[in-house]
């Protein structure tokens, strides 16, 4: 009997001709989850993957694998042979563990992947059931609010399991082209990253600062949104642009209440311009519907006209209440509600625009050196890689 680590998929189940393709790059991605144990081996059976670690690595195999996207659930499991005997005892030993941990009640839940099994699942599920009550004390069998499930699953070998560990879902990373994300220091666009990539984008990252005016703890707490979000994300490119220059020719030249939205323009199109360059298919912001003044319909318009590329807005329709969930959930909360400014907090107009009008927006933008101001900001750009 051996403890193994199950995979289950979601997903990736549904694929038709593609599925190896898709369970193909979830093995790369959980091979890289696992890069610091020693000794992996992941193998397929039958509609699932197996690894087999070291029984003390177990629960940390868990934890990473639970973040490698195209997972639904994950279980240590036993696998033995595929007959009876063996099957019976390995369920009442998963069972008496149970039991230790203050529960009696079960219900055993067959799944026969390989149909030439000579019995059926409920046959399986009943005789298994049976031994466990004559061989565990104190069991009982509760089929409608058990306090354990008790798994078995027939495929080219055998498993038994009573855990399930749940998973993101998704698709794995890398399966649904490149993406750059605008990453600000705030709440909302560490959770679109991780949502983009949970749909299979492989996510890098570019961030704007105005330093001196914006401080360089600033730049620390964004790069430590980034590196929480690569452990979903796996590595990433970090861009950081110095944006101070550009703000101070809008400020200067344009009026006062468009700032925001011609600033959010020419982070659009710098970004733009990196991520074509990279060979990346789309930007990904964190912005939603109404949030803030720039966030509007009609500022959102303005801004999408700035570029050529697919803007992925993940959050668009989503409260600020369930996002600020998924950020507790994915541990990047903590991070971005520490108290250091932004380069959106300078030049902060008092009253900005919330319905802006494109023309009159190209009308301001006219008398700037757009080309330049964003050539200069690109070959300017530091890069960082987060691993």
């Amino acid at each position: 009997m051996k403890k193994v680590v199950s995979i289950s998929f979601g997903e990736i189940a549904l694929k038709g001709a593609n599925r190896g393709f898709f369970e193909n790059q979830l093995i790369r991605k959980i091979r890289f989850a696992l890069r610091k144990f020693e000794n992996i081996h992941v193998s397929k059976d039958q509609g699932k993957l197996y690894i087999e670690p070291n029984p003390e690595d177990i629960e940390e195999i868990i934890k990473r694998v639970r973040k490698v996207f195209g997972i639904v659930y994950v279980s240590p499991c036993y696998k033995i042979e595929k007959d009876m005997d063996s099957i019976r005892e390995a369920a009442v030993y998963a069972m008496k563990q149970e039991m230790e941990n203050g529960k009696s009640s079960f219900k055993v839940d067959t799944k026969r992947a390989d149909k030439r099994y000579p019995i059926k699942s409920p046959d399986i599920s009943r005789d298994i059931g049976g031994y466990i009550l004559e061989n565990l004390e104190g069991s009982s069998v509760d089929i409608h609010n058990p306090d354990t499930m008790v798994y078995v699953d027939i495929r080219t070998s055998a498993y038994v399991y009573t855990e399930k560990h749940k998973g993101y879902g998704g698709l794995p990373v890398g399966t649904n082209g490149k993406g750059l994300l605008l990453l600000s220091g705030g709440i909302d666009s560490p959770v679109a990253g991780f949502l983009m990539a949970k749909r299979g984008v492989e996510v890098h990252a570019i961030h704007f600062h105005s330093y001196p005016f914006t401080s360089e703890r600033a730049e620390e707490k964004v790069k430590e949104l980034a590196n929480i979000i690569s452990l979903y994300c796996g590595n990433m490119k970090l861009y950081s642009v110095n944006l101070l220059n550009i703000q101070k020719e809008i400020n200067k030249n344009c009026p006062e209440d468009e700032m925001t939205i011609i600033s959010r323009r020419f982070m659009m199109r710098i970004a733009e311009a990196i991520a074509k360059r990279e060979g990346m298919d789309a930007l990904i912001t964190g912005e939603s519907l109404g949030q803030v003044a720039s966030q509007t319909i009609q500022g959102i318009n303005v801004t999408n006209s700035s570029v050529s590329l697919p803007v992925l807005r993940p959050l668009i329709g989503t409260d600020k209440t369930d996002i600020v969930e998924i950020s507790k959930d994915i541990e990047t909360y903590e991070t971005s509600i520490l108290p250091f400014e932004d380069c959106c907090t300078v030049f902060l107009p008092k009253h900005p625009v919330t319905k802006p009008k494109l023309e009159d927006i190209e009308e301001s933008e006219s008398v700037l050196d757009v080309e330049g101001l964003v050539k200069s900001a690109v070959e300017s750009a530091e890069l960082e890689f987060i691993k």
